[in-house]
């Protein structure tokens, strides 16, 4: 028997579950579909319709439920993202927001399906965790002033230029 995750992120979804979870499966690499289940006649969804898809993003598993539109996503939650460079940050931004994806700020955006993330530098919290409060101070100003992060900026505030 596989591993189990111990936790899973459950993320429901209207009826488009697997088409989120193909299009997020796309966007990160080490990124697989699991498993699909589907409805049968107890319902309460059409019997034959994708009920659930397991899928894993860079190695963390997730379950996509197709459970109707009683529960949006709001920006109570969100799907954070360590990128090591600005390269890495603009294509995650970029494919995230793109058909129907919106830009927030403070380096959150939320893509097509309203699933809120935030595409983060890794270095942020040693930026902003600085024993010099003015550096994390200015760095907190930068990011609070940008809508996609800029990691070049950042060290500049950090380093007060």
């Amino acid at each position: 028997m596989a591993d189990i995750q111990k936790i899973v992120t459950f993320l429901w979804f209207n009826d488009n579950a697997e088409e989120a979870a193909r299009f997020y499966t796309s966007v990160f690499k080490d990124s697989k579909i699991l498993a699909l289940t589907y409805y049968g006649d107890a319902g309460p969804r059409p019997k034959g319709s994708v009920m659930t898809c397991d899928f894993q993003l860079a190695g963390q598993r997730f379950t996509a439920l197709n459970g109707g539109p009683v529960f949006p996503f709001t920006e109570a939650i969100s799907l954070s993202v360590n990128c090591d460079t600005q390269e890495e940050i603009d294509a995650l931004w970029n494919k995230l927001t793109a058909d129907g994806g919106k830009p927030v700020a403070c380096g959150w955006l939320k893509d097509r399906f309203g699933l809120s993330w935030q595409i983060v530098p890794t270095v942020l919290p040693e930026l902003l965790n600085a024993k010099d409060p003015e550096r994390s101070n200015r760095v907190m100003q930068a990011v609070q002033n940008m809508v996609k992060l800029d990691l070049a900026a950042l060290k500049r505030a950090a380093d007060g230029r």
